[in-house]
């Protein structure tokens, strides 16, 4: 089975970014993968779009994208980074709420932390959903 999973924050510009680039980096055509937000912003946080980079992840073709009804409804997992109750709820639906600190209006350093967190969380997550998927050492 190949699995839809959607990562929602608030302004699908930076945690729920990192996520969904890391979840295509990892899986390639094994998941399809997209990212929403509740409040969308106007383009990617550019100190998480730094971080990215550092890693050889571009997030050029990245536009923000509104978090609705109908997104939900065609995904299997759902992952959710502080947008909380605005995220439709459908019966069946795998949800995940992760903690996870915001980086807007950090510095480089901290916005590592945050990426960093959300690769190990990516890497778990794909573990359980494709556990014959053979995942490159984090080397973090």
């Amino acid at each position: 089975m190949r699995p839809t999973i959607l990562y929602a924050c608030i302004h699908n510009s930076g945690r729920s970014v990192a996520a969904a680039k890391l979840t295509q980096l990892y899986a390639g055509d094994r998941a399809r993968v997209l990212s929403a937000g509740s409040e969308p912003g106007a383009a990617v946080n550019p100190v998480v779009a730094q971080v990215l980079a550092e890693r050889g992840i571009s997030t050029a073709d990245h536009v923000p994208t509104l978090l609705d009804y109908d997104l939900v409804e065609g995904c299997d997992v759902v992952i959710t980074m502080g947008c909380g109750e605005t995220c439709p709820v459908f019966p069946g639906k795998r949800y995940e709420d992760w903690e996870i600190s915001d980086p807007k209006g950090k510095g480089i350093e901290e916005v590592r932390a945050v990426v960093d967190d959300v690769d190990r969380r990516v890497r778990a997550l794909l573990t359980q959903l494709l556990p014959d998927l053979r995942l490159p050492s984090s080397g973090r």
